[in-house]
């Protein structure tokens, strides 16, 4: 029986957030002038939780504003190679790093699966020795540019769960063959846990720690 172990990235794996960070380090690196556009990005993520735009429509605009609607992937990769240094040398918690090595010891194959786009999960997850990755893609992923639009489903809530699913059909791996475990801090991967052999809730918050409870899934805390 094939394992395997999937992993939220962030607050997971992480101790914070990552995105909102990615935004700031890439428009630091690429056009500081953008900056000026902070306080729209933070009307962008009002309007989100005013229920105004969805999620995806929000990770959109404020890629717009902070990086740019079209920007050459020549031009971006060096800044996003060095934010995924920065976030693995400073944001990585240490009991994550060491459950992760434990899992690979065990033989599970790893698996991050982000709502964090593709773009800088993929180096973060090369650099913690992840086997491959489930995350948000952009509408350009394999061509020279990246575009401020999002293809297919944003890697959140019950579409993350699809996704892995989707993952799992291309790879050939049969569900009823698997062994699965799977971490996560929020409760919006609820769904993700219900569906492992293992579900974990790895640093919950408070929404997710009382689910957590009633449904008898571990707490662990990194």
């Amino acid at each position: 029986m094939q394992r395997i172990a999937i992993y939220d990235m962030d607050r997971t794996i992480t101790v914070r957030g990552t995105y909102a960070a990615f935004l700031t380090h890439m428009a630091l690196s690429l056009a500081p002038w953008r900056l000026i556009f902070l306080p729209l990005a933070g009307l962008v993520m009002l309007g989100y939780m005013l229920r105004f735009i969805d999620r995806s429509r929000a990770k959109e605009l404020n890629q717009a504003l902070l990086i740019g609607r079209r920007v050459s992937r020549a031009r971006v990769l060096p800044a996003v190679e060095s934010y995924a240094d920065r976030v693995v040398a400073g944001n990585v918690r240490t009991g994550a790093l060491a459950q992760i090595a434990r899992d690979r010891a065990e033989g599970y194959r790893l698996v991050i699966a982000s709502a964090s786009y593709r773009l800088y999960v993929e180096p973060i997850a090369a650099r913690l020795g992840f086997d491959d990755v489930i995350a948000t893609d952009h509408f350009s992923q394999d061509v020279d540019y990246i575009r401020a639009r999002i293809a297919g489903e944003n890697c959140y809530d019950v579409a993350k769960l699809r996704m892995i699913q989707a993952w799992m059909a291309r790879e050939g791996i049969d569900r009823a063959q698997v062994h699965l475990r799977a971490y996560s801090d929020h409760v919006t991967d609820a769904p993700l846990l219900d569906y492992a052999d293992e579900g974990y809730a790895a640093n919950p918050h408070g929404a997710l720690e009382r689910l957590a409870g009633r449904e008898g899934w571990p707490v662990v805390r990194w």
